[in-house]
């Protein structure tokens, strides 16, 4: 009779915050988190962080940065920074990251929040985008993934059950179906489109691989946060009769995110 392994290592793919900064003014930084994350009311609360620092020139007390993120209950699981910046990062035991890139769009209109600031406007200290992280090597043998920037043949996902507060379902490289209620503090992710037959009362979020033409459809709009290639909105506000609690299309133009009724 053989004995059980203790352990097995297998590849993985992990959907993470990315933290993007554009300074390495740690004040500036840490007043930016705090109001994100007061506009973002706890929606991404114990999601696993990736520091995106490729842009900085200069080193900040990461340290400092990584206590800030975890009082907003955001784990930090890497770092991502330029070949200068690289032994500070090490010093302050941040593994080091790398990522694929969501495809350039030009920006049109306003954003809730985006993956680049707009065009002539000034850059944030820190910005949160939602990002998949890059996957865990692949084991000898094992199929290579799929180039994300290459032409995709997508497949769905489909999910036949209602989603209750805590579950998380992600639709890699795939298009996902709901058949059914996504209760509030549900989420669903899908690299390609989410429709969701039933009423969506949790978060969404299509494009997660920045896929700017993906779509979300709903027939009952009651959500938490939608989120399109990086570029979310959470429901502060209420929204126009014709939307609210009624059928709805969510979709990008340019880099303003737009909730409109669904024709049916």
């Amino acid at each position: 009779m053989e004995a059980s392994p203790v352990l097995d290592i297998k590849s993985t793919s992990l959907y993470a915050i990315r933290v993007v900064l554009h300074t390495s003014d740690l004040a500036a930084v840490l007043a930016a988190l705090d109001q994100r994350m007061q506009e973002a009311a706890g929606f991404f609360e114990d999601e696993p962080v990736v520091i995106d620092a490729s842009r900085l020139d200069a080193p900040m007390d990461w340290r400092q940065l990584v206590d800030a993120l975890l009082a907003h209950s955001l784990p930090t699981i890497g770092i991502m920074v330029p070949p200068e910046l690289a032994e500070s990062a090490r010093e302050a035991g941040l593994a080091q990251l790398s990522l694929p890139a969501a495809p350039t769009r030009k920006p049109s209109g306003e954003a809730e929040a985006s993956a680049e600031p707009p065009a002539a406007a000034p850059a944030p200290a820190a910005e949160i985008v939602a990002a998949p992280a890059e996957p865990a090597p692949q084991a000898p043998g094992a199929a290579a993934a799929a180039d994300p920037a290459a032409p995709r043949s997508v497949p769905t996902m489909v999910i036949e059950k209602p989603l209750r507060s805590g579950q998380r379902i992600y639709a890699r490289q795939s298009d996902l179906i709901v058949l059914g209620v996504v209760s509030n503090g549900a989420e669903v992710i899908a690299d390609g489109n989410v429709h969701i037959y039933g009423p969506l009362r949790g978060k969404a979020i299509a494009g997660a691989r920045g896929d700017a033409s993906a779509r979300i459809y709903t027939t009952q709009f009651e959500a938490e946060l939608v989120a399109i290639a990086g570029v979310y909105r959470t429901m502060t506000t209420a929204l126009p009769p014709d939307i609210q609690d009624k059928p709805a299309i969510i979709r990008l133009d340019g880099e303003k995110l737009l909730v409109e009724p669904l024709p049916i």
